[in-house]
């Protein structure tokens, strides 16, 4: 094994544990569409408007960006020590 394989199967664990982490950390999207259909509830709150600043979207946002990271990652770890050698 390769320095650069070892520092990026070190990067791949830390950056799974944090996703990990903050997938657990967000709370479920509730399945109540079907309610609101037949209330007539509306969408559009203060709460529906400012969706993008809320901690939840930031989590969501942190983990898509963490999960690409992850992704590059490992592609990078099975691609560089074919060009390396």
């Amino acid at each position: 094994m390769s320095t650069l394989e070892i520092i990026g199967g070190i990067a791949i664990l830390i950056i799974s544990l944090i996703t990990i982490i903050l997938c657990l950390s967000q709370e479920q999207k509730s399945q109540d569409s079907m309610t609101a259909a037949l209330t007539g509830a509306s969408a559009d709150s203060f709460y529906g408007k400012n969706e993008g600043r809320t901690k939840e979207a930031i989590l969501a946002k942190i983990t898509r960006t963490l999960s690409i990271l992850l992704f590059i990652a490992v592609l990078a770890v099975n691609i560089v020590p074919i060009f390396t050698k």
